[in-house]
């Protein structure tokens, strides 16, 4: 249980099959889609040079696989699952995020890394739950948490009141 009494049930699926929790990241108005919008908002929430239209050109071009203009959760399963099981792509969306969050460059998210992102994306977490949300992904409350920590930490079904808390 979180600090903030919500319950955290730890889900037993692989990342690799269950990307919903990296979608909703992107997704940054929550109406079940990426468009561009969605994508010039998050990487300008995190780079003060704005956001790379040619990337998110390409980003959009790779995923938007009927192209309607849009990126829908299938869509983003089908691109992201297949790269996942290919040992010939290395990276992927979820590392560009981690490198964004990690202001700081240094490999880990911060305990301030994590609440400059949770207070941005308008998700309600207070120190008490970035903490917990460190120590859940394996990471030091000193150090923060790698990039295979964030990774156990969206896996996390969030269960209670709100699934937008802790």
């Amino acid at each position: 249980m979180c600090p903030s009494g919500t319950t955290l049930r730890a889900e037993t699926t692989t990342v690799g099959s269950d990307l919903r929790p990296a979608f909703n990241v992107l997704d940054v108005d929550h109406d079940g889609k990426i468009s561009r919008d969605d994508l010039r908002k998050f990487y300008s929430g995190f780079s003060s040079g704005g956001a790379d239209e040619e990337a998110i050109k390409t980003m959009m071009s790779v995923a938007d696989l009927n192209k309607d203009g849009f990126v829908e959760y299938e869509e983003f399963e089908r691109v992201l699952g297949s790269q996942k099981r290919s040992s010939s792509r290395n990276g992927g969306v979820m590392e560009d995020v981690f490198r964004i969050m990690d202001k700081d460059g240094d490999g880990k998210l911060s305990h301030e890394d994590l609440k400059s992102y949770m207070e941005w994306a308008g998700f309600s977490a207070n120190d008490e739950d970035i903490r917990a949300m460190i120590r859940l992904g394996g990471g030091d409350l000193q150090d923060g948490v790698s990039y295979d920590g964030l990774l156990k930490i969206l896996a996390i079904d969030f269960v209670g009141e709100s699934s937008r808390s802790c």
